[in-house]
């Protein structure tokens, strides 16, 4: 059975956002949709009856909620207290077993782009299950997901981030596309030709790898990125309505767990598609 995705769900726009892209990516994988409201600790409400007040209010939140979600997609919706909002989504990830937690970007964003808000920006540095961040607008949206993309370096935790995007598409039955960040991820100095040496046969390890673990019939293809900076690299990359990107978090991240890194943080700028920040390692992992 799929795991779940937990969405972390606020009654505004970035909510919306993110419950209709957990929903899309529930419908391509057969995932059950865990909606989850973190209520702060209850030694900072009032009293008890202002608390009951606060808990029904969040219960008929979740109920608008779930009425945007298609009628064949499994869901519940939750109430839970903890004294942040990411503690609370990582809490809830650990009790339903999520594979994923889910949430929109911070007020002020772009339409189709992403702007982290301090939920995100805490989830980011302490959860052990990807987190997805859906952009500014994702509400408005009806493309299911169409394909993924994974954009790999040589630094740790590449293979992790590569199963997991192997796993997704083939779950979902899309395409798979690896791009090779080698050529915008490598030390100062070297020469273009050392660089284009090194990039290409990046590029042919990395998909002869994914392809030995892809269904029969999923395509899959290599692109190698090429720019004066990520954000140039990740500007002239097509990308497809209905697409995700997943990349890996930090090596600076304690093992299993999340830590975006200077390289992610630049792709968001440009990124019109929604971002799955992948831990080095597995949960299971040591």
């Amino acid at each position: 059975m799929t795991a779940p995705f937990v969405v972390g769900y606020t009654a505004t726009a970035a909510g919306a956002d993110a419950v209709a892209l957990a929903a899309r990516l529930a419908r391509a994988t057969g995932a059950d949709l865990d909606l989850v409201m973190v209520l702060p600790d209850g030694s900072a409400l009032p009293d008890a009856s202002y608390e009951e007040h606060v808990r029904a209010q969040a219960r008929d939140w979740l109920r608008e909620a779930a009425a945007a979600i298609p009628a064949d997609v499994r869901h519940s919706g939750h109430v839970r207290v903890a004294e942040s909002f990411a503690e609370g989504l990582v809490g809830a990830a650990r009790e339903f077993g999520a594979s994923h937690i889910v949430v929109g970007a911070a007020n002020g964003g772009l339409r189709g782009r992403h702007r982290l808000g301090s939920v995100a920006s805490e989830l980011l540095h302490s959860s052990d299950v990807p987190v997805v961040l859906a952009p500014a607008g994702s509400a408005e949206s009806t493309e299911p997901l169409s394909r993924v993309t994974a954009a790999v370096g040589t630094r740790p935790g590449a293979d992790a981030l590569v199963d997991e995007a192997v796993a997704l598409a083939a779950t979902a039955g899309v395409p798979l596309r690896l791009v090779s960040l080698v050529t915008v991820d490598l030390p100062a100095g070297l020469d273009t030709s050392a660089i284009r040496v090194v990039g290409s046969s990046h590029a042919d390890d990395v998909l002869g790898a994914a392809r030995a673990e892809l269904p029969t019939g999923i395509p899959s293809d290599v692109v190698v990125a090429e720019g004066d900076s990520i954000e140039d690299a990740v500007a002239h990359l097509d990308w497809l309505p209905g697409e995700v990107v997943l990349v890996g978090s930090s090596r600076l991240a304690r093992p299993r767990f999340l830590f975006l890194g200077s390289t992610a943080a630049k792709m968001l700028h440009e990124l019109p598609v929604p971002m799955i920040v992948v831990p080095r390692t597995r949960r299971e992992e040591d």
